[in-house]
């Protein structure tokens, strides 16, 4: 296959992670519907927002494993298929815990579709292009939010959430089909999964590298969710609606996506991954404490700008930490092994981070106790890029 057609595959690998972030991101601006219809409470919506993170909480490393077995390609066919069944079935659901089920089901789903997307994008993109091609994935999660909640305040007025569901389980359908026909087949294997399982699991989790990676990343992930995945409803509350509510919410989300394209630029700019992390954790640390601290609340427009620094800076951080998830993969045979492991503790952060927040909000009355958690994942998450700097040293400097 010519460089063209393999890098326009990688295209189509990013944007199927895009449609399965959709599945994060349609959430969010349901909720004010789905509290009035379920009358969900404030810490249930925390949980539904973390629910579909259960799946990568408790098996994306295995999943990850199963990924590099079944085959990269088959396996987002697959979970774009579960995604498209889990949504159909989701818009139906009449009670909580049935769209709870739905959402952890959509879960492995995104497990399916994204651990093996940057082995896929390893496999197509030549090397001295891979930093950036990478950045661009990591995008694939603010990008699919973005939409998602730029879109729903519009359309769940006229059409209802569970139509809203629908239509994602639409387009995971047709997204399943072009993955199928642009993505190449992938190369036959000995088709020895189970005897590889261990030896997989044994070389990702004795190496240092991944643990640092993953453990950075659920410090990352777990604010950034419980920040951007409440905004509907800070918002809403606020007396913001309509096309504002969508439009200053998706911004928020959007604006992420600079950070990680900003990422691969610094990368192959030389920059250190310690570098980019700290300007990152710092960022996000400023941010949310001007977005939700009490002396701000006279000036809404600087708690949005916050907001954007928090969202926009901070996606520096998962472009940087995908990029070494790759290079610190113990072989080629443990990139998407490697990337479940790193997925199941970002997946860990965003399963709590909602709810804790959550809890300090109804603790007070409000979400001026939001930085308390946020600064403190900023800080550990800056500790952990400092220590990988220093015990790789070299190997976290070498070009891919």
């Amino acid at each position: 296959m010519s460089a063209h057609r393999t890098t326009h595959a990688a295209w189509v690998v990013v944007a199927a992670g895009g449609v399965a972030a959709l599945q994060v991101g349609k959430l969010p601006p349901a909720l004010p519907a789905l509290q009035a219809e379920l009358g969900l409470s404030l810490v249930q919506s925390g949980f539904l927002l973390s629910m579909v993170q259960l799946a990568g909480l408790t098996l994306a490393v295995f999943m990850g494993v199963l990924a590099d077995g079944m085959g990269l390609r088959r396996s987002m066919v697959r979970g774009l298929l579960l995604l498209a069944l889990a949504s159909t079935v989701g818009g139906l659901a009449q009670s909580v815990s049935v769209l709870l089920a739905c959402r952890a089901l959509e879960g492995v789903g995104l497990l399916l579709v994204a651990l093996p997307a940057p082995a896929l994008i390893r496999r197509l993109v030549p090397g001295p292009k891979l930093a950036g091609m990478l950045g661009v994935w990591g995008a694939y999660m603010p990008s699919g939010t973005a939409l998602a909640l730029l879109l729903g305040p519009l359309f769940i007025p006229s059409w209802g959430w569970s139509a809203w569901w629908w239509l994602f389980a639409g387009v995971s359908l047709v997204m399943a089909v072009g993955v199928a026909r642009v993505v190449p087949k992938d190369p036959e294997g000995p088709g020895q999964l189970s005897a590889a399982l261990f030896v997989r699991l044994q070389r990702t989790l004795g190496a240092r590298g991944p643990w640092l990676v993953a453990l950075c990343f659920g410090m990352y992930s777990g604010q950034w969710l419980a920040v951007v995945g409440f905004l509907p409803s800070i918002y809403a509350a606020a007396g913001v609606s309509g096309a504002a509510l969508g439009t200053l919410t998706a911004l928020a989300a959007a604006v992420n996506m600079v950070g990680n394209l900003a990422s691969g630029r610094l990368l192959q700019g030389g920059w250190l991954p310690r570098s980019t992390l700290w300007l990152g954790f710092g960022a996000m640390a400023l941010g949310s404490t001007v977005a939700f601290a009490p002396c701000s609340e006279a000036w809404p427009w600087l708690r949005f700008v916050g907001v954007l620094v928090f969202s926009g800076l901070g996606g520096l951080v998962p472009g940087t930490l995908f990029s070494l998830a790759v290079r610190l993969a113990p072989g080629e045979q443990q990139v998407a092994t490697t990337v479940g492991w790193v997925q199941q503790l970002s997946a860990l952060g965003q399963f709590v981070g909602p709810p804790v927040t959550a809890a300090l909000a109804a603790r007070v009355g409000g979400w001026q106790l939001t930085p308390m958690f946020t600064v403190t994942c900023c800080v550990f998450g800056a500790v952990l890029a400092l220590w990988a700097q220093r015990l790789l040293g070299q190997a976290v400097r070498a070009p891919m």
